[in-house]
C-alpha cells in the first residue's frame, strides 16, 4: 500500500495559483454578485491595483474598520490589508452593542493571507511592552505615564493601553492624542513607531533630549540611563516602518536639485531627517488629499508606499509625481495578498466554510475598545 507524504499534499490555494488573472477576476466578481450587500471587501491604499479594484471600500486601516462596522447590511468582511487591521475590524464590527443588535451573531473578518503581517507591529510584542513597563516602574511613577500605541499595532498592545489609562492614535490625530495624554500624565510611552512619536512631539516643542528610545533588546532599562528616564517626556519604542525607513535626506536633496520647484510630500513615519526637509508631512489620507487639491503642473516627490504613489501618478496625470526613493520599496506583507488569495477566501466564504478568520478574544477586545473609544473622543 502506497502512502502520501506531506510534500505531496496539495495546498488548497494551489489550483487558484494556476489561474489567469482574468479568470480570477470573473470568479471574484461572481461571489460579489452572489453575496451582494452581505459582503464588504476592504482594500487598504497600499494594496496592488488588481486587488483594490475589487474593494467596496478603500482607505487607511482605521477608516476602513469604522466604515465596515457602521454598515447595517454587512454580514461578512474580507480585509485586504494586514493582520492588525483585520483585528481592529473584528473588534469594532463585533463590539457588544453591535452583537446585541444582531442577536449575538458575529461578522466574520477574513484576511486572505494569514502571512500578511506588519514588520512595525511585530517590533513590539506584548511581553516586551509589559516587561518595559515593569522595569521603568522601578525608576519613575508609571501612574503618571500614559501609554499610547499607534493603530499599526497588535490588539494586545491596544488592550494594554486600555488597561493602563492609555489610548490609540493614528498618523492623522497623533498630536491631539499626545495633548490628551499630557493632560492626564507627566510622560508618554509611545509605541511601536519611534518616528511618528518623535516627529509629532517635536512639533509640540518637546526636545529630542526628552525623548529617549527604549530598546527592548538592551540589557537594562531599554538602554536608557536612569537620569535620562527621569527627565523624559516621551519614551519612544525602538520600532519603525520598513518602507518609510528607506527614505533618506539625500533623496530629498537629489530631487530638489534635479527638479527645480518640486515639492516633497512624506508620511510622518519617515525619519526626522526626512520629515524636517519635507514641504508637507501627513497621513496617507493627507497625502492623497494634498495631491488631489493641487493645481495642474504641480511637481511632487512622495515618500510613502510605492503602490500608492503609482496609483496617485495614474489618477493625476495633470501633475508630475515621483517616488522619493531610488530604491523601489513596497510593503512586502501587503503585497502577499493577490487575486488568487482573494478568490480562494471569497469562494470559501460563499460556500459556508470561511478560511483565515481573524477573531480577537473577548478580554483583549474589551480593553482594546476602551483605548479606541478614548481616541474617538479626542477632538
Amino acid at each position: 500500500m502506497s502512502t502520501i507524504t506531506e510534500s505531496e499534499v496539495q495546498h488548497p490555494l494551489a489550483p487558484y495559483k494556476s489561474l489567469e488573472n482574468d479568470v480570477l477576476q470573473q470568479r471574484i466578481e461572481a461571489v460579489r454578485a452572489h453575496l451582494g450587500e452581505r459582503l464588504l471587501i476592504l482594500g487598504h491604499h497600499y494594496q496592488q491595483d488588481e486587488v483594490i479594484a475589487h474593494a467596496d471600500l478603500r482607505g487607511d486601516s482605521y477608516q476602513l474598520s469604522q466604515m465596515a462596522a457602521a454598515s447595517t447590511k454587512c454580514e461578512n468582511i474580507v480585509f485586504c490589508g494586514v493582520h492588525f487591521m483585520a483585528e481592529t475590524a473584528d473588534i469594532l464590527a463585533n463590539r457588544p452593542d453591535r452583537l446585541e443588535k444582531r442577536d449575538g451573531r458575529r461578522i466574520p473578518v477574513v484576511l486572505p493571507d494569514l502571512a500578511a503581517g506588519c514588520s512595525m507591529a511585530d517590533m513590539a510584542a506584548i511581553n516586551q511592552v509589559e516587561a518595559a513597563w515593569e522595569d521603568m516602574s522601578e525608576i519613575i511613577d508609571t501612574d503618571q505615564v500614559i501609554p499610547v500605541t499607534y493603530i499599526n499595532s497588535a490588539a494586545s498592545l491596544k488592550a494594554f493601553c486600555g488597561r493602563h489609562g492609555g489610548i490609540v492614535c493614528t498618523s492623522s490625530n497623533a498630536k491631539a492624542v499626545l495633548e490628551w495624554a499630557f493632560e492626564r500624565g507627566q510622560r508618554v510611552f509611545f509605541f511601536p513607531d519611534q518616528h511618528l512619536g518623535r516627529n509629532t512631539a517635536l512639533k509640540m516643542g518637546i526636545d529630542t533630549e526628552a525623548m529617549p528610545v527604549w530598546d527592548p533588546y538592551a540589557m537594562e532599562l531599554g538602554g536608557i540611563e536612569e537620569s535620562v528616564l527621569e527627565n523624559s517626556r516621551v519614551i519612544l519604542w525602538k520600532g519603525h516602518c520598513s518602507v518609510h525607513q528607506m527614505f533618506r535626506p539625500e533623496h530629498v536633496e537629489q530631487f530638489r536639485k534635479q527638479h527645480p520647484g518640486i515639492k516633497i510630500l512624506v508620511h510622518p513615519e519617515c525619519p526626522r531627517e526626512v520629515n524636517d526637509l519635507a514641504d508637507v508631512s501627513g497621513s496617507t489620507g493627507t497625502i492623497i488629499q494634498t495631491v488631489k487639491n493641487s493645481p495642474p503642473g504641480t511637481k511632487w516627490a512622495i515618500g510613502t508606499e510605492l503602490h500608492l504613489v503609482n496609483r496617485l501618478k495614474q489618477e493625476h496625470p495633470e501633475q508630475e509625481i515621483h517616488f522619493l526613493s531610488p530604491v523601489l520599496c513596497m510593503c512586502a506583507t501587503m503585497y502577499r495578498i493577490d487575486l488568487a488569495h482573494l478568490c480562494w477566501s471569497l469562494e470559501n466564504l460563499r460556500d459556508g466554510h470561511p478560511v483565515n478568520v481573524i477573531s480577537v478574544d473577548d478580554d483583549t477586545s474589551k480593553w482594546s475598545l476602551v483605548a479606541l473609544e478614548r481616541m474617538l473622543a479626542v477632538k
